[in-house]
C-alpha cells in the first residue's frame, strides 16, 4: 500500500472513531507497528495529527466541502461576482479548491475562458459549458474536500500558465500572511501562485483572521483581495504597504 493511501486511511480513522492505538492501526491497514509509527511521526509534522502515548488523534482540519458549501452563500456569491468582473474574455483563469471557488465558477458561465483548476467542484459545474476550455489538473484525489493535491498536481501547474488566479484562505493574520489548515493543500496553492501573473485572494469577513497553522505566502504575493466586509486596520496595513488592492464586494476600491 502506498504511504499516501495509508496517510488518508490513518486520518480517515482517526476522525470517525477518535484516538486510536498503533497495534489497532496496523491490525485495521495489515501493515507492522514500525510502518505505522513512522507514518505518524510523518502526519504530525505536516500538522495533521498528534501522536500520545501508543497512538494518535488527529488535529482539527478543513470541515469537508459539503459542510462549507452552505455557509455564508449569499457573501460568497457577492465575492464571486465582483471577482468575476476583474477578468476579460480570451482570458486565462486558475481556480482554487474551496466553495468561494466553486461560487466564482457559477459566473463563468457564459464567457470565452480557459479554465484551470483543481477543484472537482468547478469542474463538474463548467464541464458542459462549451464555451469555456476547461483544464482539470491531475493529482491525489480528497474525496470529502472536492479536490486533487500532491506531486501530480504541482508538476501540472508547473507547465501551466494563467491570467488570474483566485485564491481560497482559511484565514488572513494581521501582518497580511494568507493561511491554510491543511498542510498538504499548501505546495499547490504555492505552485499556483507561481504559475499566474495576477494573483487574486476571495476572502470574506469570516477570514480575518480566520484559521490555519500553515503559511501559503505573504502579503507580497497578492495582487487583490476581494472581500465582503471592511479589512480590520493592521491587516490593511499590511496589505497596502505590500501593494495590495482591497476591493469590496460590490464596490470599488477601499
Amino acid at each position: 500500500m502506498l504511504a499516501e493511501r495509508r496517510h488518508q486511511l490513518i486520518l480517515r480513522a482517526l476522525r470517525s472513531g477518535g484516538p486510536a492505538a498503533v497495534t489497532d492501526l496496523s491490525e485495521q491497514l495489515g501493515v507492522s507497528p514500525a510502518t505505522i509509527r513512522r507514518d505518524l511521526v510523518k502526519l504530525e509534522e505536516d500538522g495533521l495529527l498528534t501522536r500520545v502515548h501508543g497512538g494518535a488523534r488527529a488535529e482539527e482540519g478543513d470541515q469537508p466541502f459539503a459542510e462549507v458549501a452552505e455557509v455564508r452563500v449569499a457573501e460568497k456569491d457577492a465575492i464571486a461576482a465582483r471577482a468575476a468582473a476583474l477578468v476579460q474574455d480570451g482570458q486565462s483563469v486558475l481556480l482554487d479548491i474551496g466553495t468561494t471557488a466553486y461560487r466564482l465558477a457559477r459566473q463563468l458561465h457564459g464567457r470565452r475562458l480557459t479554465v484551470i483548476t483543481s477543484n472537482l467542484v468547478v469542474y463538474e459545474e463548467l464541464a458542459d459549458d462549451e464555451g469555456i476550455e476547461l483544464v482539470l489538473l491531475g493529482g491525489m484525489v480528497r474525496r470529502e474536500y472536492r479536490s486533487l493535491v500532491g506531486f501530480l498536481t504541482e508538476d501540472n501547474l508547473r507547465q501551466l500558465h494563467a491570467d488570474w488566479l483566485f485564491l481560497g484562505t482559511s484565514g488572513v493574520r494581521p501582518g497580511g500572511q494568507v493561511m491554510d489548515t491543511t498542510v498538504v493543500e499548501v505546495p499547490v496553492k504555492r505552485a499556483m501562485i507561481q504559475a499566474s501573473d495576477k494573483v487574486v485572494l476571495l476572502a470574506d469577513t469570516a477570514k480575518f483572521p480566520g484559521t490555519g497553522m500553515a503559511k501559503v505566502c505573504g502579503p507580497e504575493a497578492l495582487d487583490v483581495v476581494v472581500t465582503n466586509a471592511p479589512v480590520d486596520a493592521a491587516t490593511r496595513s499590511s496589505l497596502e504597504e505590500a501593494g495590495v488592492e482591497v476591493v469590496l464586494a460590490g464596490k470599488g476600491p477601499e
